[in-house]
C-alpha cells in the first residue's frame, strides 16, 4: 500500500473512530513523514492535535507503537481516551501492582497491544527491551517521544534516562522516531535531534501564536526593608484574591515551591473557594484524586507546582495564574498553554516580583555536576573495576558515594559515557573504556577529557541563566506580550501587536515629560534651551522611591528596569512608565 493510499485509509479511521473531519495544519506533513519511516520532530501549540499524529499511524503501521511519556498522569490521560474510543493500548509504569504489570508485559511480549506507553526509566531497563524483542515478528514499528522538550530540559540533570532513549531505539532495530512538543527554540530543537540521535529528521513547526490567549503581568514588587518580603506576600495574596474573584470558570494557579502551593491552598480554602492542590510530595493516590476532582469539574481551581498539567486535556480552563515566575519563558508558555484549549478566550496572568528570581536561581545552583564531582565519580569507578570485572553496578557506585544524590550521580556517569572515558552495557553496568594506564600522561589526558566534558555543562548552566533572564525581560517589557513570546521562539508574527494583552490594551506611558519636570534635570538644564536632538537622561529609580506621575498622581516605585519604571499607586494598581515621565516627590 502506498503512502497516499494509507493516508486515505487513515482519513476514514479519523472520521469513524475519532470523529474528526479533517487534519489540521502540519498534521498531514507529520503523518506522511511517519508513513515514509522517516525520523520526524514536530512542534505544535497546545491543543493543535499532536497526539493524533501518532495515534492514526499506529492503527495502520505494522508492529507496536511505543510511546515514551515523561509523566504517569499524562500517559494515563492519553490511554484512557484511546480505550474510550475502543483502541487497545497498554501502560507500563510504577503504579501497576505486580499482577497487573505481569499481565501487561505478557501482552506486550505476545504482540497483543498496538500502542504501549512507558516512561524513559522503564525503557532504559534491559529486561523491558527484551520483552519488546520477545518475538521478531512483533517488532516495534514506531517510537514516539511525547513532550520531547523534556529530553533537553530534564535529560541533562534529574531525568537522565531521557538521554538513554537513543540507545534503546538502536537496541530495538532503529525504528523511526517521532518527537512531539508544544514549543522549542532552535537550540532546544538541535539538542533534541542530537540527544535522540535522529537521522536527517523532518522538522515541522506549525507556529506558536494562539489568538485566544490574553497575557498580562501584574507588578507586585514591594519596597525593600526588613518587612519587604512580608509586604510582597501580602500584596500577592491581595492580587491573587482579586484575580480569582474576577475571573470566571476553571483555572490553574502555579507556584514555584511546595510551601507556596500549600500556603495558597490554605488561603483559598479559608476563603471558601472550590480548590484542589497537586505537588510531588503528595502521595500518588492523593495526586490522582486531586487531578480527577479538577478534571471532572468537582473543583474549580487547581493550585500546583509544575508537576501538574503536562498533557492534561481539559478544554475549558479559562485562566492560568503564575504566583511566581517560572525558570524560563519556555516553561511559562507551556504552562499558560493549558488555558483555552477550546479556542475560547482565556487569561494568562503573571504576578511579578523581581525578588522571585532568587527561587529559580536556587533551583539552578548545582543543577549540573562539576568537574570535581565528575572526576570523583571516575576515580570511584576506576577503583571498583578491579573488584567487579564484569562492570560496576549503579547501586555499587551509589553505596561508594553516599553523599552524592542519585540523579546527579547518573548525570555524571552519562557525562563520562558521552566523553568515552567510561562505557555502559545493556545491564547498565559501568566500566572504563580503556585499561587504566599508570602513566601520568594518560591520567592527565583523562582529566583533560573530563574537564572538557564538564565544560559543556557549564555552557548549559549559562544557557539556563539566559533563559531565566528572558523570562524576567518578558515580565518587564513594554512591548506586546505575544510579540515578546514570538520573538523568543523566532516565529514571524502575523501582526505587530496582538491587541488583547495588557501592553496592547493599556500601553505603558510613552509620553516624554516636559523639560521642567524631567527627573534629575539640573538648574542649568532648566535655564538653557534644549535642542530637540539633545538626549534626556532620566534619573535612576529604585524600589521604594516616592514619585509623582502626571495625570496619575503620587505613588511608589515598585520596580525599575532600564528605561521603564513600574509605579504602585495607593489604590493598589500598578502601571509602567518610561523613566523620563516620572518625577520625584509625593
Amino acid at each position: 500500500m502506498t503512502v497516499d493510499q494509507r493516508l486515505r485509509s487513515m482519513r476514514k479511521t479519523m472520521r469513524d473512530m475519532f470523529g474528526i473531519a479533517r487534519l489540521r495544519t502540519g498534521q498531514e506533513d507529520i503523518i506522511r513523514s511517519v508513513l515514509q519511516h522517516r525520523d520526524t520532530l514536530a512542534t505544535m501549540p497546545t491543543g493543535a492535535g499532536k497526539s493524533l499524529c501518532y495515534q492514526l499511524p499506529a492503527l495502520h503501521l505494522e508492529g507496536t507503537t511505543l510511546v515514551v511519556s515523561p509523566l504517569i498522569a499524562l500517559m494515563k490521560d492519553q490511554a484512557d481516551k484511546l480505550l474510550a474510543a475502543g483502541i487497545d493500548c497498554t501502560l507500563v509504569n510504577s503504579t501497576l501492582k505486580s499482577r497487573a504489570e505481569r499481565e501487561a508485559l505478557q501482552r506486550i511480549a505476545a504482540g497483543d497491544s498496538g500502542i504501549v506507553f512507558v516512561t524513559p526509566e522503564r525503557l532504559a531497563q534491559p529486561a523491558f527491551i527484551e520483552t519488546l524483542r520477545a518475538r521478531p515478528e512483533n517488532r516495534v514499528g514506531l517510537v514516539v517521544v511525547d513532550e520531547a522538550h523534556c529530553v533537553s530540559h530534564w535529560g541533562h540533570d534529574f531525568r537522565p534516562a531521557f538521554l538513554e532513549i537513543a540507545a534503546a531505539v538502536k537496541a530495538l532495530g532503529q525504528p523511526p522516531v517521532l518527537a512531539l512538543t508544544a514549543t522549542a527554540t532552535q537550540r532546544v530543537i538541535d539538542d533534541i535531534v542530537h540527544s535522540l540521535a535522529l537521522r536527517d529528521p523532518l522538522v515541522v513547526r506549525t507556529g506558536t501564536y494562539r489568538e485566544n490567549l490574553r497575557y498580562r503581568v501584574v507588578q507586585v514588587s514591594a519596597a525593600g526593608g526588613k518587612d519587604g518580603a512580608a509586604r510582597a506576600m501580602a500584596a500577592k495574596r491581595e492580587q491573587l484574591s482579586k484575580l480569582i474573584g474576577s475571573l470566571g470558570g476553571a483555572g490553574i494557579v502555579y507556584a514555584a515551591t511546595v510551601r507556596d502551593v500549600d500556603r495558597i491552598y490554605g488561603w483559598l480554602t479559608e476563603a471558601g473557594e472550590s480548590v484542589s492542590r497537586y505537588h510531588g510530595r503528595m502521595s500518588a493516590a492523593a495526586r490522582e484524586e486531586a487531578q480527577e476532582q479538577f478534571m471532572s469539574g468537582a473543583t474549580r481551581l487547581m493550585i500546583a507546582t509544575n508537576a501538574f498539567g503536562m498533557g492534561i486535556d481539559k478544554a475549558d480552563i479559562r485562566f492560568v495564574i503564575h504566583y511566581q515566575i517560572p525558570g524560563s519563558l519556555d516553561a511559562y508558555y507551556q504552562e499558560t498553554g493549558r488555558a483555552g484549549r477550546d479556542g475560547e478566550p482565556a487569561d494568562c496572568v503573571l504576578l511579578f516580583d523581581l525578588n522571585d528570581k532568587r527561587i529559580q536561581q536556587f533551583f539552578l545552583a548545582g543543577r549540573y555536576p562539576s568537574v570535581e564531582l565528575a572526576q570523583r565519580v571516575y576515580d570511584t569507578l576506576a577503583a571498583r573495576v578491579g573488584e567487579e570485572p564484569k562492570g560496576v553496578t549503579l547501586k555499587a557506585l551509589k553505596d561508594a558515594l553516599p553523599d552524592v544524590g542519585a540523579g546527579k550521580l547518573e548525570v555524571a556517569l552519562n557525562m563520562l559515557v558521552d566523553a568515552r572515558v567510561a562505557g555502559r552495557d545493556r545491564q547498565r553496568r559501568y566500566r572504563l573504556r580503556t585499561h587504566e594506564d599508570a602513566r601520568e600522561s594518560a591520567r592527565e589526558s583523562t582529566r583533560d577529557t573530563i574537564a572538557k566534558a564538564a565544560a559543556q555543562f557549564e555552557q548549559m548552566s549559562a544557557h539556563d541563566r539566559e533563559t531565566l533572564q528572558a523570562m524576567i525581560d518578558y515580565a518587564q517589557t513594554g512591548q506586546c506580550r505575544w510579540r515578546a513570546i514570538l520573538d523568543y521562539y523566532g516565529d514571524t508574527p502575523a501582526v505587530e501587536r496582538c491587541g488583547v494583552c495588557d501592553n496592547c490594551v493599556r500601553p505603558p506611558q510613552i509620553d516624554v515629560a516636559p523639560d521642567a519636570i524631567v527627573a534629575g534635570a539640573t538648574s542649568a538644564d532648566k535655564e538653557a534651551p534644549r535642542k530637540r536632538s539633545d538626549p534626556v537622561k532620566p534619573r535612576v529609580w529604585a524600589p521604594g522611591d516616592a514619585v509623582r506621575v502626571p495625570r496619575y498622581g503620587a505613588g511608589e516605585v515598585a520596580l525599575a528596569s532600564g528605561e521603564q519604571v513600574a509605579v504602585q499607586f495607593p489604590d493598589g494598581s500598578t502601571r509602567t512608565f518610561l523613566a523620563s515621565y516620572v518625577r520625584a516627590g509625593r
